[in-house]
């Protein structure tokens, strides 16, 4: 009789392959050194020796459960026998905290669950059980709502970290799959590597610059920072393929633009100065500047730095069309997605310049009446 997993069993990852054939190798030699326990007519522990005599044709011996309480029987199990990292423990306790109910379900006696007014797993509690933070815990929900299987896999099977895994759930579907592919290949030394060399194959990918003329250019660039950041806020290496500063200037956007034009360029404190050579090599002359004021924190080296600027520069004469004085400094909580500015500016510059033809460079979505360019689109 062929016995299928029970879902208490299921919150635990199986083994990867080679561990599992090296189990084969073992029952194979020295036969099933611990039986499986059954539960409800279900495997509830012993998966991956069940399995293992199933590949070998060999009958496995079988016990029933017989404690009150097998969840905690499973979670103590798979925490004494199994090494599981950090991010391996998040993801099981991001299903605990999935579950409907709370583990006196599962105890002697609740023959009608759906009659149980048990309060389901908070994610703290799961956090406790598993001995990891809450915060992991959240991130490893994230990957399982937002990630391929793909991804999930390999964060169960310790290839992942779930804080690696989290910026990879930003990418396209397709795109997921590639960066896992890139470590099953060995072709990546990390997630965070395989996650670069991805982005490094997509923008290469990226479309040719339009030969059509503009009058109005928004840009926010995907600036590199080296080691101008500190490690601890996160590189923007970590979360698409960035640019350095010879590599913007050389991007032929002068050609694209009308001899009278006005440039709207995103830039942050650490980079100002070298955004002027930007700004010089795509034609244009700075005349003023937008404060994005944030509200939240970010980790800087001298201070909190809370803030970016939208650099306004002009090429030929190319004065606003309307006259409309917006406060220099406009105060909008960032999201928490990277790099996402406010629609409100986008808003501003439509104001000023209603007029003429207009691009988004970099762009990340398709706005109406803007063409765009970018291999994120």
């Amino acid at each position: 009789m062929k016995h299928e997993y029970h879902e208490l069993a299921d919150i635990f990852p199986m083994m990867g392959a080679e561990e599992f054939a090296d189990l084969c190798d073992d029952i194979e030699k020295n036969g099933l050194a611990e039986p499986v326990v059954l539960y409800e007519g279900k495997v509830l522990d012993g998966r991956n020796r069940y399995s293992a005599c199933t590949v070998l044709s060999i009958i496995p011996v079988t016990v029933e459960y017989t404690g009150d309480d097998p969840l905690a029987f499973v979670i103590s199990k798979n925490l004494k026998r199994r090494h599981l990292n950090e991010s391996q423990r998040a993801m099981v306790a991001a299903k605990l905290a999935n579950m409907p109910f709370g583990s006196n379900q599962y105890k002697r006696g609740s023959a009608n669950l759906q009659t149980l007014d048990e309060p389901q797993i908070s994610q703290a509690k799961a956090a406790a059980m598993m001995n990891v933070s809450e915060r992991s815990v959240a991130s490893a929900k994230k990957v399982q709502d937002s990630c391929v299987p793909e991804v999930v896999q390999s964060v169960e099977t310790g290839k992942l970290s779930v804080s690696t895994a989290v910026k990879v759930a930003k990418m396209p579907k397709e795109r997921q799959k590639k960066v896992v592919e890139k470590l099953d290949k060995k072709e990546a030394k990390s997630g965070v590597d395989a996650i670069r060399l991805e982005n490094k194959e997509n923008i290469q990918n990226a479309p040719e610059l339009p030969t059509d003329k503009y009058r109005v250019i928004y840009a926010d660039p995907p600036w590199s920072y080296g080691n101008k950041l500190t490690e601890k806020y996160g590189a923007a290496e970590h979360h698409y393929l960035t640019m350095s500063i010879a590599e913007l200037c050389e991007m032929q956007i002068a050609e694209m633009t009308e001899d009278n034009a006005v440039l709207f360029l995103w830039t942050t404190s650490p980079l100002l100065e070298e955004t002027f050579e930007v700004i010089t090599a795509w034609g244009f002359k700075y005349k003023t500047s937008f404060v994005w004021d944030k509200i939240k924190h970010n980790m800087g080296h001298y201070n909190s730095v809370r803030h970016e600027f939208l650099l306004v520069c002009t090429k030929g004469s190319c004065t606003p069309d309307n006259v409309k004085l917006f406060d220099s400094v406009q105060s909008i909580e960032r999201t928490e997605k990277h790099s996402e500015k406010p629609e409100f500016f986008r808003e501003i510059i439509d104001t000023l310049y209603p007029h003429g033809k207009r691009i988004e460079l970099f762009a990340r979505k398709t706005t109406e009446n803007w063409d765009v360019w970018g291999n994120e689109v």
